[in-house]
């Protein structure tokens, strides 16, 4: 039997392959995907995606543009009912003391209070969220999942 960790509904996640942590993100179930704000998003004929992410307010900031192979196109419905297609990477994060591989869509998301969204596909049969919770996991310990 699978235990699940409960999580709250915000929670900080890092992004191994970007080295970036501690990032604050919104644990959302209405959501199917990950995620992730960023700025001067392009793909190339390459099937590369190139990308910076600028975040003053959460004080992760570069200013070199990060190229990563691209997963693939994903149609995104937002929760207004916009529909776009978004470039997403498969990459590793650390979540909950373990490391997991996932998809995480890039798009531009300076107009949302959190950097990062996590959905329910990342979140199913691992978590359990507690809405009355924030930021209750502990990642002192890491396992590699």
């Amino acid at each position: 039997m699978n235990i699940k960790k409960i999580i709250g509904r915000k929670e900080f996640i890092s992004i191994v392959d970007l080295n970036l942590h501690n990032i604050k993100a919104k644990i959302d179930t209405g959501a199917d995907s990950n995620s992730l704000h960023c700025d001067e998003i392009s793909v190339d004929n390459d099937n590369f995606v190139y990308f910076k992410i600028l975040d003053e307010k959460n004080k992760f900031i570069t200013q070199e543009v990060i190229k990563m192979p691209l997963y693939k196109m994903k149609k995104i419905r937002s929760s207004n009912g916009e529909v776009q297609y978004r470039p997403s990477i498969k990459i590793a994060v650390e979540f909950g003391g373990k490391r997991y591989k996932t998809v995480i869509s890039l798009g531009n998301r300076s107009d949302m209070k959190y950097q990062m969204l996590i959905g329910k596909k990342f979140l199913s049969g691992r978590f359990l969220v507690d809405v009355e919770q924030e930021y209750i996991v502990d990642d002192n310990k890491k396992e590699e999942i």
